[in-house]
């Protein structure tokens, strides 16, 4: 699906059915280096079961035009445009990883529009080590074999390898090639200055779910718990239950892919509370 936001195209992926906004929207937003593609297991299925999906490229990524931006909040505006570009009103939405900022600045922002988010692969605040950052500067290739390495934990054993001829690990390395130059460097530079994560955790009105991987070692599950807790602190004070944590074992970060279908019934799960509590 193609819309125009902040006068470019953009796309989003509708998970093979056409986007109807009268339907419950669940909008994806992917990490650094990658886009909509990451999500096409996940939003296949929920396209075909009950909810409208907009899965999209950001600026930069995929087949939206333009440059990355250089910022979480101007990613998380991107995002709200995008959503009424669609003719969405309300939607639930979804980051994994860079996204999953951009889930939390967009609902603390817009609580009128972003009825609840769910962060996969979530931490705040989330710093690059150096040698990544000087990686993504100078050698992409070394960049992404780094990124590979730490984002996936069955690396050399299913679900790496489910069956012959196929892969996550050279997936993701052929997503990743696929990205424009420089776009890694600029997504990680606005990971690595995020600042306002707190913030916008103090401010969330909405049902909150994180999915993590037990094995991740880019945004491991024990450096998630100051934002879990500042989320649930900033949803008792509004009388809202506190977030739904989902942890998945043995998975790293890349687990849409690794353990699609664990993440799929997390969304699943908390999307469908959206859904009885609405009737």
């Amino acid at each position: 699906m193609w819309l125009q936001v902040n006068g470019q195209r953009a796309y989003a992926y509708t998970g093979g059915r056409p986007f109807d906004p009268s339907r419950p929207v669940i909008a994806f937003v992917h990490g650094a280096q990658h886009d909509h593609s990451v999500w096409i297991l996940q939003t296949r299925y929920l396209a075909h079961h009950g909810w409208s999906v907009l899965a999209f490229d950001l600026p930069g990524h995929g087949r939206s035009d333009g440059r990355p931006l250089a910022s979480v909040e101007a990613m998380a505006a991107w995002v709200l445009a995008a959503l009424a570009a669609a003719g969405a009103d309300k939607a639930m939405l979804v980051g994994h990883s860079m996204g999953s900022l951009i889930a939390l600045d967009a609902a603390a922002r817009a609580p009128d529009v972003v009825e609840r988010i769910a962060m996969v692969g979530a931490v705040f605040p989330m710093p690059v080590s150096d040698a990544l950052l000087d990686a993504a500067r100078d050698d992409e290739p070394r960049a992404f074999d780094m990124i590979n390495r730490w984002s996936h934990w069955g690396l050399y054993s299913p679900p790496s390898c489910p069956g012959p001829g196929f892969s996550i690990w050279h997936q993701n390395l052929q997503l990743m090639k696929r990205q424009k130059p420089g776009v890694l460097l600029t997504d990680f530079a606005a990971c690595n200055t995020y600042a306002a994560g707190f913030e916008r955790a103090d401010a969330l009105a909405c049902p909150v779910l994180f999915v993590l991987g037990k094995r991740d070692m880019m945004t491991p599950p024990g450096a998630s718990r100051p934002l879990v807790e500042r989320c649930a602190a900033a949803l008792a004070s509004r009388g809202l239950p506190a977030p739904t944590v989902v942890e998945i074992p043995d998975c790293g970060h890349a687990m849409m892919a690794e353990k699609p279908e664990a993440v799929l019934a997390a969304l699943r799960e908390f999307a469908t509370r959206q859904l009885k509590q609405a009737a």
